[in-house]
């Protein structure tokens, strides 16, 4: 799990698919909005609670972005009307909106683990994707994978990297697009 502080009242926290499992708990449970997801969530505001020095009752929004196959990002933007009523209740009140991702996007070490990569999903005969680098490392995106393909995919990049902490968002403004389409094919084609 990490934390990062956007603003004043919103905080950032990314779990990977381990931090839930870990946990006992699968997409599903957050979905259907099991006591096992309260508890975590109320130990995540914790945690941000006791890293930030924020304080955190009433009511807050929490967005969640499922993964595909990667975990989820959560916003949490907490209510900035303080009224006394609220702080005193002794709780937290949650409106959740949960958004899915068909996309994949993994974190590589090295511009050599992006080309044992893409030999590897070329056997599978996965042609496409997009290579980027940012802050050293560098990241293969795919989108849109049809479901089935998407485990056996998941697992081919797990061997190679791990989950992207850094959206797709950020990479296509901050950070060096290498290979923008077919990245899989021109990676193969160019270190035979």
């Amino acid at each position: 799990m990490r934390l990062e502080r956007l603003n004043y009242n919103k905080i950032k926290i990314f779990l990977t698919m381990d931090d839930l499992s870990e946990r006992g708990l699968t997409k599903d449970d957050v979905l259907k909005d099991s006591l096992k997801w309260h508890q975590l969530f109320h130990d995540m505001l914790e945690e941000a609670s006791t890293e930030f020095g924020v304080e955190i009752h009433g009511s807050v929004a929490v967005e969640i972005f499922s993964m595909q196959a990667q975990g989820m990002i959560m916003i949490v933007t907490m209510d900035e009307q303080e009224d006394e009523d609220q702080l005193d209740d002794g709780f937290i009140e949650m409106q959740v909106t949960i958004e899915g991702s068909e996309e994949i996007l993994f974190k590589l070490q090295e511009f050599e683990d992006a080309i044992q990569l893409a030999k590897r999903l070329a056997i599978i005969n996965i042609t496409n994707g997009s290579l980027y680098s940012f802050k050293d490392h560098y990241y293969f995106h795919l989108s849109k994978s049809d479901k089935e393909d998407s485990n056996r995919i998941v697992a081919i990049l797990a061997e190679f990297g791990n989950p992207s902490m850094v959206s797709i968002h950020i990479l296509q403004e901050y950070g060096n697009e290498i290979i923008k389409d077919q990245a899989v094919e021109k990676l193969v084609r160019f270190f035979k």
